[in-house]
């Protein structure tokens, strides 16, 4: 019996960094579309289904930041993993707060991204996918793996 492959839509501007993790999520048997800016992002996200989203911080056309809080208008339930290379608190945090349920640090190693992925397609399973407001939340620990967060105290 053939299953069906996750899709994850990925929106990330820099080409290089887009095909690499295209082609390592495709070797994790994940289906990828991916966008290099917000505007077509959004519009796939309106027109598709989408088991993740995928998203950098910083985009040519916009934040990732913002787009996250315009897919979470319409769509609560699908998980949001923000994978970006601005490592600072505050940028995690407001990731966070603004409906994603976990953040990854790049560089990340293929198993770590395939890792935080595969905890987010779990949660989804047990647990309602919160729309911003911390209940459930995947946190990277210092080690670059991933835990889940289901007390909402935790930042």
């Amino acid at each position: 019996m053939l299953l069906n492959k996750h899709r994850i839509l990925y929106t990330e501007d820099h080409e290089d960094t887009k095909e690499l993790v295209r082609f390592i999520l495709a070797r994790f048997n994940y289906e990828v579309v991916s966008t290099s800016n917000a505007v077509d992002a959004l519009r796939l996200a309106h027109e598709q289904k989408f088991d993740l989203y995928l998203l950098d911080t910083r985009l040519a056309d916009g934040s990732g930041v913002d787009l996250c809080k315009r897919i979470r208008e319409f769509d609560n339930h699908t998980p949001i993993l923000f994978y970006s290379a601005a490592a600072f608190d505050g940028d995690k945090k407001t990731a966070l707060e603004c409906g994603a349920q976990a953040y990854l640090t790049k560089p990340a190693t293929p198993n770590e991204l395939s890792r935080a992925i595969s905890s987010l397609f779990a949660l989804a399973q047990t647990a309602t996918v919160p729309n911003g407001d911390g209940a459930s939340k995947i946190h990277v620990d210092g080690d670059g793996g991933l835990s889940s967060c289901l007390d909402p105290g935790r930042p």
